[in-house]
């Protein structure tokens, strides 16, 4: 059996990154004015996809199978091959479909590099606003207009440390029960915080995050292509990156277990949109502790929650706290 590469070289990846998420944003804003005749639902009424989502995706992987054929591929829509060269694609090719199928400008296409199951390079393009957000792990975060590559602008968070002026972010649910239970959670959020934001689109909220455009964003039912590549665009610009249960505050390093949340801990399947019971939250959403630039892997899928570091403890007390009927 041969001796498999070296690992990659990491600009090499991101500029891949970059570049098949141009032209997926571009076939996207093309395609925008195509009529909402080639919608089908997936795991309810209300969670849809389209011709573009697919069309997007196939767009990617053959890019990345030309490119790179010995690399892995997870991707929304379906796309789903091992690899052998310890390289992994996670691709969510239409993040926000409602929105675009209603005409919102929030939707978004994200690209994340695993490397050996710890999340490497991440980027989110924003086609309608046409921006770009990039991350390497251990090299901060980056956003540029115009769809250009490069270094752009430095991300950092905002620095806010006052839950009473935070403006938070969240996302729900497509599954009524769980929407319900997620709007209690809001009712007993919006006294405590400057306001809340709903954008629809889970990557660009982590980019909001890593922007300082919100303080924190919070959401439950998420899937590895929801949070794979802005998670690690929010940690590379100082965000505290973690699950929504857990201790008092979050764990540094050498706390809590002896090893970070890995692929393969914690339920057999990842959680599933409108899995798992009415409660939003649960344990084993994420990791244990925060992730911190350039160290280990980003969450999984399940819970996240992303805000300043001051922000994360009295957010998780509030969000994690039971939900009454």
């Amino acid at each position: 059996m041969p001796d498999r590469p070296g690992p990659p070289d990491l600009t090499d990846l991101l500029e891949l990154a970059v570049s098949l998420a141009r032209d997926a944003g571009a076939l996207l804003l093309e395609g925008r004015a195509s009529t909402r005749s080639d919608v089908a639902t997936k795991t309810s009424a209300t969670d849809m996809v389209t011709d573009m989502d697919r069309a997007s995706e196939a767009l990617i992987t053959d890019g990345l199978a030309r490119a790179r054929p010995d690399d892995g591929i997870l991707a929304e829509e379906g796309t789903s091959r091992p690899g052998s060269s310890g390289v992994r694609w996670v691709i969510d090719p239409l993040d926000g479909t409602t929105n675009y199928l209603y005409g919102h400008p929030t939707f978004a296409v994200s690209i994340a590099a695993e490397l050996d199951g710890r999340t490497v390079v991440g980027v989110v393009a924003s086609p309608a606003h046409g921006e770009i957000f990039t991350a390497v792990a251990g090299g901060g975060a980056h956003a540029a207009g115009g769809w250009s590559f490069g270094g752009g602008e430095r991300l950092a968070v905002s620095g806010a440390t006052d839950l009473a002026s935070a403006l938070v972010a969240t996302g729900f649910s497509y599954v009524a029960e769980r929407r319900a239970a997620q709007g209690r959670i809001v009712s007993r959020l919006l006294p405590s915080v400057r306001d809340v934001r709903r954008l629809g689109a889970a990557a660009l909220d982590l980019c909001w995050v890593a922007s300082g455009r919100v303080d924190a964003y919070y959401e439950s039912g998420l899937q590895p292509w929801d949070l794979a590549a802005g998670a690690l665009i929010a940690a590379e610009a100082g965000a505290s990156v973690v699950g929504i249960d857990g201790p008092e505050r979050p764990f540094e390093r050498g706390d809590g277990p002896e090893r970070p949340f890995e692929r393969g801990d914690g339920p057999e399947r990842p959680f599933e949109r409108g899995g798992g019971p009415e409660r939003p939250f649960e344990r084993g959403g994420g990791p244990e502790r925060p992730l911190e630039r350039g160290d280990g892997p980003v969450p999984r899928s399940g819970s996240v929650l992303a805000a300043t570091p001051a922000l994360v403890n009295p957010l998780r007390r509030l969000l994690s706290e039971p939900v009454g009927p």
